[in-house]
């Protein structure tokens, strides 16, 4: 990583982290309050989903700083998966406050007491709607310049958030002024569904950084085609991807004429990672320089078919 690149991505990750945490320690106070005057169970499940936000984003305040520090002896490919290991956090922390909500949710019907003051939860939760709003508006901007997958994951958490905050408008309105009693518990329990759903898709992408899937075909197609410009290359083979935190990694076997030299091979791989690294600057590029028609057989990925991949093909 540059030293331009470490001044821009790094405090903009951290800065939308910050972010988080502030936002998230005034809906709190906010949500505390409401909670109190009104004793409505859906703003209850609002409020411990904003104490988790906290929580959440304090954590991840931590990992896009951790994922931002360089490679060390012990760490040589950095430090970027701590930003997948702060979003299973946060993915912990939103399954258990769905079961926690549910719970009281299904008490709460026992009880069937209508809300208090429905205005004061009406008026917070309208405050956390265009509050949350505008902080999703900056994290997105943040996501679209970095790809740090912490902050998407924290998105999707206040994206949740808005929804929730929604459904308890609706919640007071039904419960005090329709009369309809048992409206507050069961949008409780749409909540706590709503929460348990957002912890499953926010943990895909979380899991695909620690297990090191490849990238998406058309980001490896677009890779190719510009190694494919390139004077000199015959062949590519053996090529394999993955993501961690806000940084790509890209290796290949780079098939080149075998009466060239090594001086001469090797000025080739360098033009080669030059005109990468222009095309995708945030991609860290191993490549192994191989004569054309070499294959090699005692990769495991590549006995189940010893036919050289050329472009155009599935490598």
């Amino acid at each position: 990583m540059t030293q331009n690149e470490k001044k821009t991505i790094i405090p903009l990750a951290a800065r939308a982290a910050l972010a988080s945490v502030s936002m998230a320690s005034f809906l709190l106070l906010l949500k505390a309050y409401a909670a109190w005057r009104t004793g409505s169970v859906s703003m209850l499940g609002s409020l411990a989903d904003t104490a988790l936000d906290l929580l959440a984003s304090l954590v991840t305040l931590y990992g896009v700083k951790l994922a931002a520090e360089p490679a060390d002896q012990e760490h040589r490919f950095g430090h970027g998966k701590a930003e997948a290991l702060a979003a299973l956090f946060q993915v912990a922390l939103i399954a258990a406050s769905a079961m926690a909500i549910l719970w009281r949710a299904v008490q709460a019907f026992s009880g069937q007491e209508p809300a208090q003051e429905a205005e004061t939860g009406i008026l917070v939760s309208v405050v956390t709607i265009g509050a949350t709003l505008v902080l999703l508006a900056y994290q997105r901007s943040v996501i679209r310049q970095t790809g740090s997958v912490a902050i998407v994951a924290d998105n999707v958490h206040y994206q949740a958030d808005v929804t929730l905050s929604g459904a308890v408008i609706v919640a007071l309105v039904l419960d005090q002024y329709a009369g309809l009693k048992g409206a507050d518990p069961v949008f409780g329990i749409g909540i706590g569904l709503w929460l348990a759903f957002g912890a499953f898709r926010a943990s895909s992408q979380a899991i695909d950084m620690l297990m090191d899937r490849e990238w998406p075909e058309e980001q490896r197609t677009a890779f190719l085609e510009v190694a494919a410009k390139q004077p000199g290359l015959r062949g590519i083979h053996d090529f394999r991807t993955r993501h961690a935190g806000t940084r790509d990694f890209a290796q290949f076997h780079m098939e080149v004429d075998p009466s060239l030299t090594v001086a001469a091979a090797h000025d080739l791989v360098e033009a080669m990672e030059r005109a990468l690294h222009r095309a995708f600057p945030k991609t860290e590029v191993l490549i192994h320089l191989d004569p054309e028609g070499h294959v090699d057989t005692d990769d495991e990925l590549m006995e189940a078919d010893v036919t050289p991949h050329w472009f155009g093909k599935r490598i």
